[in-house]
């Protein structure tokens, strides 16, 4: 059967293709702004709650599985939200530059059988950014809707060192984590 991703998020589309997850793909919208939260860990713990509040209201269980999750970025102790416009995106990306990035993710997947709630961690060390290289970036736009402006799998893969985690939880859903829980 396959599964309900709550997310518009090309992405986290791409990694269910990739691990041979079969699912639907429709959301409703959920106000992240609202959000007031001191720990990264906090922010995206209450907006994956808050967008499986408003998506299980929409849609329930009982035609398929329910996967709703968030991505939020830190670095130097601050919390990375979306780029609301260039000049933060810029900002947002100066943070990280030379820096450990954390991304971290939430998923909440609810079937009729199992409620799992996680929460993974994925840490970059970036070297620092080239002032070219980023303001092609961000001319780009790709940077508009990511967390932290942020892009491991295009901006910035040439600069990262280390890598501490599963890429599939930088790139905003915990595959892994995920897939270990529906197969049980």
């Amino acid at each position: 059967m396959p599964i309900r991703l709550c997310s518009s998020s090309q992405t986290r589309a791409l990694l269910l293709n990739n691990a041979g997850i079969k699912f639907i793909q429709e959301s409703v919208e959920f106000d992240e702004d609202s959000i007031v939260a001191t720990s990264p860990k906090n922010f995206v713990y209450q907006a994956t709650m808050g967008k499986y509040e408003a998506n299980f209201k929409a849609f329930g269980i009982e035609d398929y599985p329910l996967l709703v999750a968030d991505t939020v970025v830190t670095s130097q102790n601050k919390i990375l939200r979306k780029a609301k416009c260039i000049d933060d995106a810029r900002n947002i990306l100066m943070t990280q530059s030379g820096s450990i990035t954390s991304i971290i993710t939430c998923l909440i997947y609810h079937s009729k059988k199992q409620k799992i709630v996680d929460i993974s961690k994925t840490d970059y060390i970036f070297d620092e950014f080239d002032q070219d290289h980023l303001d092609e970036y961000l001319t780009s736009g790709e940077w508009r809707g990511k967390a932290g402006a942020c892009m491991v799998e295009g901006f910035c893969k040439s600069y990262i060192k280390e890598v501490r985690g599963f890429e599939s939880t930088a790139m905003g859903l915990s595959v892994e984590v995920l897939q270990s829980f529906i197969r049980s």
